[in-house]
């Protein structure tokens, strides 16, 4: 047996090697973490690309935010979320760190506005409701600024117009807000086309400026020559027509609004943005002609002017020229008495074109002007204008009684006073105060009138007059005792000496026949008398030498 035959291996021939089985699953395992940390990693760096920039908001609370939950939207889509909310350090403000989304970079813009959407009620404002269901989240309004910020100052109240809203911005400047507030309507031809976004007092605190947004593409109707006025509530007239109430809707009764218009519907050039315009008081005031110059005149009074305010109507014959500025008191020293000055302003254009044109000829001065037409008359009087409530207008016109009839001179000169540069009237009692007067003279003549004296003679009268009376009455009593049987007869004496004059005068009565005989032979006579007379006429010679004979 040789070494191939016991198990030996042969000279020459390598042993095979002994290799174990490989375990595939525990190599898999390994990937999966490796995958996992790949995944990872790759989404942190896609986070990371993507994460926008964060940006602080202060708000005064923060009611209704929460950290990780709350978003911040634009036009309903999600830019952001709140990553925290911390308390000042004073504790008057909460400060909420937002981390906006890459795409929403421009909200960094430094005008830029946030504000906290809940449901809210204000006026004809209501908004938010839909946070009911969806809970409370950050509104975003892009800015336009170039410059970046990071830190605002979040808005309490929505903003009324948006910066993506279409239309334009325009300012009103008037004496006071009245029933407007933010959110007020702004209408045209009674159609609601914008809003009141915003208001403030002037620089100078005498008065009201107003932001208007008039929705596109309503804004082509405003212009150069449109007129903006108060359409809050009611507006009242009492006129010769009648009673006149007008509004614009209900809407403005309740919560006040504005509204505008252009004199005939002519606009003219359109308005440009942000351009500013007066605010009327109601429509009347907007659409009138405008009034040109004022001119201030001092009118001094002598007189109570006991319903007399500031703002009272200042008209010549019916037309309204002003109204009353100022009411005082002065004491003149060289008269010693005292005087009630009054300011009024007037707009002389207001007296028509032909007017208007005379006071701009330079021939005359102003005072001149004025001191023609005192010479003539004019006068200014307190009037009452509401016999119920006491009330008084000044009233200028043209007095002929105080002015002579040759050259219209004044019997008392009254000149033009300029005082401080005022121009001044002359004024005249109204027609109640020398009813006044009159009346008070009268009561001094009738103080002095000796009633007393009167009423004891006029007793002693009285008594007079009765005992008259009396001596009239037995005298009375006496004839119709004595005298009254004697009347009587003498009564039916005279009754039967008419029946007898009666039956004389009557046709058939002889005296009556004799006498128509007699008128006959009379009326006889006259014509033989006026035969007689013509004869004598035509031969007066007769008389002398008798009657001729006719010839045969």
């Amino acid at each position: 047996m040789n070494e191939d035959e016991a198990g030996e291996p042969a000279q020459g021939v390598p042993l095979p090697k002994k290799v174990g089985q490989r375990n595939w699953v525990s190599s898999l395992i390994w990937l999966v973490p490796i995958l996992a940390v790949v995944i990872g990693v790759s989404l942190l760096v896609q986070a990371w690309i993507q994460r926008g920039p964060a940006i602080t908001i202060t708000f005064l609370s923060g009611e209704g935010l929460e950290a990780g939950k709350t978003k911040v939207k634009y036009k309903e889509v999600e830019i952001g979320t709140v990553q925290s909310i911390a308390l000042s350090e004073d504790r008057t403000h909460v400060s909420v760190t937002v981390r906006l989304k890459k795409e929403a970079q421009s909200f960094t813009a430094a005008d830029s506005r946030f504000w906290v959407v809940r449901p809210r009620i204000s006026g004809l404002q209501v908004s938010g409701l839909a946070t009911l269901v969806s809970g409370t989240y950050i509104g975003a309004d892009e800015g336009i600024s170039a410059e970046q910020a990071n830190k605002f100052m979040g808005l309490e109240t929505p903003p009324i117009v948006t910066r993506g809203a279409s239309g334009k911005q325009y300012f009103l400047h008037a004496a006071d807000i009245g029933s407007v507030d933010i959110g007020s309507p702004v209408y045209f031809h009674g159609i609601k086309v914008g809003q009141v976004t915003a208001y403030d007092l002037d620089e100078n605190g005498k008065g009201i400026i107003m932001r208007i947004f008039i929705n596109s593409p309503y804004d082509r109707f405003v212009g150069i020559n449109t007129r903006f006025w108060h359409a809050s509530g009611f507006d009242v007239q009492l006129n010769a027509d009648g009673l006149k109430i007008r509004s614009q809707s209900m809407d403005t009764v309740l919560f006040g609004g504005l509204s505008f218009q252009s004199p005939d519907d002519n606009p003219g050039t359109l308005a440009k943005e942000d351009m500013a315009f007066i605010l009327a008081e109601n429509q009347t005031e907007a659409l009138k002609e405008p009034d040109g110059e004022a001119q201030i005149i001092l009118l001094n009074f002598k007189q109570s002017l006991r319903g007399l305010r500031p703002g009272a109507e200042v008209s010549f014959r019916g037309l309204v020229l002003g109204q009353v500025k100022s009411i005082g008191i002065d004491y003149d020293p060289k008269l010693r008495e005292f005087t009630m000055p009054v300011l009024v302003q007037v707009y002389p254009e207001r007296l028509g074109r032909r007017y208007a044109q005379f006071r701009k000829e330079p021939t005359y001065t102003a005072q001149q002007r004025l001191q023609f037409m005192i010479d003539r008359g004019l006068r200014a009087q307190l009037r009452s204008a509401d016999l119920l409530t006491g009330q008084l207008y000044v009233a200028f016109d043209f007095f002929p009684g105080v002015v002579t009839k040759k050259g219209g001179v004044s019997k008392r000169k009254a000149d033009v006073v300029a005082s401080q540069a005022l121009l001044a009237i002359p004024t005249i009692p109204n027609t109640a105060e020398e009813t006044q007067t009159q009346i008070s003279e009268i009561a001094r003549k009738l103080n002095k009138v000796p009633f007393d004296q009167i009423g004891s003679e006029l007793q002693e009268s009285l008594k007079t007059l009765q005992r008259t009376l009396n001596s009239a009455g037995q005298l009375t009593e006496k004839l119709n005792n004595d005298v009254a049987p004697e009347i009587a007869m003498a009564m039916k004496d005279v009754h039967e000496t008419l029946n007898a004059a009666g039956q004389t005068l009557s046709e058939e009565a002889p005296l009556q026949q004799d006498l128509r005989q007699t008128l006959q032979e009379l009326s006889r006579a006259a014509i033989s008398l006026r035969v007689v007379t013509d004869y004598l006429e035509r031969h007066p010679e007769s008389i002398i030498r008798g009657k001729r004979e006719d010839k045969q």
